[in-house]
């Protein structure tokens, strides 16, 4: 997109008042706005001429379901897999919105907006999108991202990784707040890393915090730091994680686990980047740039009131979904030979080799513990072996040696949450009696109601009134 001319943005929703206020605010915000109120006409305009963006509504009857939305959503990544979209959905549809953008939008926002976030959140996606995006015609290779970004640790040539590295490399030079999303173990710290790494802050070291280990009580010291005599055992006073990011990145993990009570003291700092040490009577500035990750659905968690939507809006102005080891098999490899490279220099150990076997059966394995879990493999099975050159067999062994003293198969829960845990236990049910609900949810020991949510919650199909759930990628007689 060129500077010299306006972002052109195409907004598509059948409320005229919707259409009406967004082409104002878009057009006062200095784009070129373009409206539309049903998708065969918004698939005619894109057809006729180009655009930058597109907002569009998630629903366009009255059956509120959202198939419409996302028919469209994906008539346009189809043909269209460079524009970005952002989604526009009512309060109570968000998981709906969290659907679309598995489908490939690049975020959402909820009715009513907020204008000035609206106006940040469209900018932040147009940005991300434009200038050092390579053309259509050519995906980014490994190679290419490495000479322009430092992306040490990083191992993997798949393309959905690849586009993940390649918007890290755009968005890492502005200031925009970054939320991380992943599963357990799939390498969410190392790109925040790479966002720090290749930003201006890069001179000051990050400062890295996991939400879930604070408690409450030690909350705002912790973040804040606190004044000498703030409490009893405050002889000194001390900085907190907000004033040593001052000027760097402030990392928080497990974002999702923070209660509401301190989400709204996160908020202030967030708003205005001014805090108050407990104890002080003045507050002081910070300058940080604040990157988030989490294992959870931080949409879902709004929309059950679990946490703050207004805290979210100021997370995850611009979102990376960093994909599981299994969507991205092809890396296994890569990612084998070099955890085995380091887990020999770690333990000071000659080199280790791996045949093709142990290659052809770590890249068969689902891996629910992702890359955590498949470090843990290598290390336990380069150890117990002393083998310099790993076969399947070896792999196999270490797995029933450790059933044999009791530790459990090797790809059993090693890394996972709670969540992951859960959908492998349904996921064997499911296998073990083909997918009836009535025998798996009393295998299970929930009701089929139960049952349905949690297939729903994980997206693994099924609905009331059917005998048999479908798993992902298994055929209906």
């Amino acid at each position: 997109m060129e500077s010299s001319r306006k972002p052109r943005i195409l907004i598509v929703d059948d409320d005229s008042a919707v259409l009406v206020s967004l082409a104002l605010l878009l057009k006062q915000s200095g784009m070129a706005p373009h409206s539309c109120d049903e998708p065969r006409r918004a698939l005619a305009l894109l057809a006729a001429e180009p655009f930058d963006l597109v907002l569009q509504d998630m629903n366009f009857s009255l059956q509120t379901s959202g198939e419409e939305g996302l028919e469209l959503l994906g008539r346009i990544r189809q043909q269209y897999p460079d524009l970005p979209v952002l989604l526009m959905t009512a309060w109570g549809s968000i998981a709906l919105a969290v659907k679309g953008m598995q489908a490939g939008a690049a975020n959402f926002f909820t009715k009513p907006w907020d204008n000035a976030q609206l106006v940040a959140l469209i900018r932040a996606t147009l940005d991300s999108h434009a200038g050092n995006a390579p053309p259509p015609s050519a995906a980014p290779t490994r190679a290419a991202l490495d000479r322009h970004f430092d992306f040490r640790g990083i191992v993997g040539e798949h393309p959905a990784l690849l586009k993940l590295l390649a918007t890290v490399g755009q968005v890492a030079a502005t200031r925009a707040p970054v939320l991380i999303l992943g599963e357990s173990g799939s390498g969410k710290e190392l790109i925040a890393d790479a966002i720090h790494r290749n930003s201006p802050r890069a001179a000051h070291a990050a400062v890295k915090i996991n939400m879930g280990a604070i408690t409450p009580s030690l909350f705002e010291s912790e973040m804040f730091g606190h004044v000498r005599g703030a409490f009893t055992d405050a002889k000194t006073g001390r900085k907190g994680h907000v004033a040593a990011a001052h000027g760097s990145t402030l990392f928080m993990d497990e974002i999702g686990e923070l209660n509401r009570a301190d989400q709204v003291k996160l908020l202030r700092v967030l708003q205005d980047q001014r805090y108050l040490p407990v104890g002080a009577s003045r507050s002081e500035q910070a300058d940080i740039r604040v990157v988030s990750a989490t294992n959870r659905e931080l949409a879902e968690q709004v929309a059950a009131g679990d946490f703050r939507e207004d805290l979210y809006y100021r997370l995850n102005l611009i979102t990376l979904r960093l994909p599981p080891l299994r969507e991205r098999r092809s890396d296994v490899p890569l990612l084998a030979r070099h955890i085995a490279a380091e887990v020999a220099a770690s333990y000071g150990l000659a080199e280790i080799g791996l045949a093709q076997s142990a290659l052809d059966w770590l890249s068969a394995q689902p891996w629910p513990g992702n890359i955590r879990q498949l470090k843990q493999t290598l290390e336990r099975t380069i150890l117990l072996s002393g083998k310099r050159q790993l076969a399947q067999a070896d792999f196999l062994d270490a797995e029933q040696r450790d059933t044999a003293t009791g530790r459990g198969p090797g790809l059993g829960v090693d890394g996972m949450t709670l969540e992951q845990v859960e959908r492998h236990m349904i996921e064997k049910a499911m296998q073990q009696h083909q997918g009836n609900i009535s025998r798996v949810s009393k295998a299970l020991g929930l009701s089929r109601n139960a049952l349905y949510r949690r297939l729903e919650r994980h997206g693994m199909g099924g609905a009331p009134g059917d005998g048999a759930a479908q798993l992902p990628g298994q055929e209906r007689a």
